[in-house]
């Protein structure tokens, strides 16, 4: 059944990761670090608790976070907590970036389905997708159809009954829009709530530099409150940052219902849910969700 409610949109080609941009050091930053040690030198401040830099060292990269993540993402792209049942998926949302399909709606008009395509190519030659690529790369910035239709789409159900094909949807998910939001998160010293913000914002925005894309967002955000890395209440920051979402969201048509962030994100941080602690309860375009 098609997703009533699909609201994605992609980077346009050429996109290169945040993740690639930051450095290593984003990657690899440390407990101590995320917690925001007043001590210096990555020493543990004075009265700290030991349970204090545990709850900080857990990020949106922990697997139960990231299944939540993944529901969360999911009732708002999907209408469904399902996100797995998404691998099948494929329609053209009429948004001009030609067919969305698979878990993180990657589109053949912005070149993140190419690289899927690709991907799976080199660890499965021959398989029923490959004979795609030419029209693939032809379409690429584009809407067209050309090359694709009338077989495509269900080529593409049929290819997501391959594991192989599902783990590679995994891997270009993480890869391009996953580690790069969690991996600024923690940069920017937010916890697992501001990190998915993060997620959803790239997922939707992607990760350019056009002025309603994650980079602008973002920066349109410090510019009105610090983040927590840079001493800021991250209450504070979070709401700047979605007040600067909902205004890239409606510069366009597509995305001009900004429930996702006002009856579900907007919702958490108002409770102070920076973690993410089930239970968690919320609304996406009138539809009510629950996770244990």
């Amino acid at each position: 059944m098609p997703a009533p409610h699909r609201r994605t949109r992609r980077p346009a080609a050429g996109f290169i990761p945040h993740v690639l941009l930051l450095g290593v050091t984003l990657i690899t930053v440390s407990a101590t670090a995320y917690a925001g040690s007043s001590s210096g030198g990555g020493q543990q401040a004075a009265g700290q608790r030991p349970a204090t830099r545990a709850r900080a060292a857990v990020g949106l990269d922990d697997p139960a976070k990231k299944e939540i993540a993944m529901q969360l993402a999911s009732s708002a792209e999907n209408s469904s907590l399902d996100w797995k049942a998404q691998y099948t998926y494929i329609e053209d949302i009429r948004d001009k970036r030609g067919y969305t399909a698979g878990i993180i709606g990657f589109c053949s008009g912005t070149g993140d389905m190419l690289e899927l395509v690709e991907l799976y190519t080199r660890r499965k030659p021959g398989n029923v997708l490959a004979t795609y690529l030419p029209a693939l790369r032809q379409v690429n910035g584009t809407e067209s159809h050309a090359g694709l239709d009338p077989r495509f789409p269900a080529d593409w159900v049929k290819a997501a009954q391959d594991p192989e094909f599902r783990r590679a949807q995994d891997r270009e998910r993480d890869r391009v829009y996953f580690n790069p939001a969690v991996s600024r998160g923690k940069s920017d010293g937010v916890g697992v709530l501001g990190q998915f913000i993060y997620y959803d914002a790239i997922v939707m925005h992607g990760g350019g530099t056009d002025p309603t894309s994650f980079g602008s967002i973002r920066m349109r955000a410090l510019a009105k409150a610090k983040s927590p890395a840079q001493g800021g209440n991250e209450k504070t920051y979070l709401n700047a940052f979605l007040d600067a979402r909902v205004w890239a969201m409606k510069q366009e048509t597509a995305h001009k219902d900004t429930s996702r962030v006002d009856t579900a994100q907007r919702v958490f941080v108002r409770n102070g849910n920076f973690a993410l602690t089930t239970p968690l309860d919320w609304k996406v375009y009138g539809d009510r969700f629950h996770i244990d």
